[in-house]
């Protein structure tokens, strides 16, 4: 009989540090972004800094197909709840708006400045403004933290309003971290102050989904074994609590590259998020 245990919390939630060249992120996202919203500015179908709450992070991006959007796919980047912005991730908007979506990607005020679950309501916050912009069915993604934010918005506590949570036809939650209470143990928490009572409610793993959701949990070959276990646990326990689930483990792709399948409107992540 095999035992698992972890004994380095800090290093099983590691990631660029555990990737050749692991260094190289999130950098190597800055020119495919810059030169993705200047090619839509140029067009016309980019609208930037639309302003959705108060805080100076509350601002997300707008990306417009050539005709009328087919519906509204929102992307929620990562950093562990404490880095990054929109900015670093434009190009991965190529996919859906290639296949006629509309894609907004929000900012949103970074921990320490604010617990995950004021983050949580932030994000709520600009999906609801980017709903009543553009009309259809919604597709919620996002990437490692940015997963676990997506995921949220379908669970029966979500914030979103009844109306717009009833547009959500697909949750796309790529590395995503779906139960907050490993986190703790690591330094990371010396930034994110998760306490024992925001993990249980705001870990959708913990959460029961809305009526008639459905996700699918996707992940890279190469990830930590933790962001495998923690792609799976969600699929397995939502799939006992009614929702439709899918799980996909995409062959060598790591933490920071199994999101470049967003990018290409042909690529099998593109379509699971979009196509019905």
């Amino acid at each position: 009989m095999l035992e698992h245990s972890i004994s380095d919390w800090d290093n099983a939630y590691a990631n660029g540090a555990n990737i050749a060249s692991g260094d190289r992120w999130p950098a190597a996202w800055d020119g495919p972004a810059q030169a993705f919203r200047e090619k839509l500015l140029a067009k016309g179908r980019a609208r930037l800094d639309i302003v959705y709450g108060e805080a100076p992070r509350n601002r997300f991006d707008l990306f417009l197909p050539p005709a009328a959007p087919r519906g509204l796919v929102v992307f929620i980047h990562g950093g562990y709840w404490m880095e990054s912005d929109r900015s670093s991730w434009s190009h991965l908007a190529g996919g859906a708006v290639g296949r006629g979506f509309a894609v907004a990607m929000p900012s949103y005020t970074l921990c320490p400045q604010i617990r995950i679950s004021g983050i949580v309501d932030e994000v709520a916050a600009a999906i609801e403004k980017a709903a009543a912009m553009v009309d259809g069915p919604l597709m919620l993604t996002g990437h490692s933290a940015g997963g676990h934010l997506a995921s949220r918005m379908a669970t029966t506590t979500s914030p979103l309003a009844s109306d717009v949570a009833r547009r959500i036809r697909q949750v796309v939650s790529i590395s995503g971290l779906h139960d907050l209470r490993p986190l703790m143990f690591t330094a990371l928490n010396e930034t994110l102050h998760i306490d024992e009572r925001e993990a249980l409610s705001e870990s959708p793993a913990l959460l029961r989904p809305r009526q008639r959701a459905r996700i699918t949990c996707w992940a890279g070959g190469g990830e930590r074994s933790e962001f495998l276990r923690q792609s799976a646990l969600l699929a397995n326990i939502w799939t006992g609590l009614g929702a439709a689930t899918g799980s996909v483990v995409e062959p060598d792709r790591h933490h920071f590259n199994v999101v470049d399948g967003l990018a290409d409107p042909d690529h099998a992540l593109t379509r699971r998020l979009v196509d019905e």
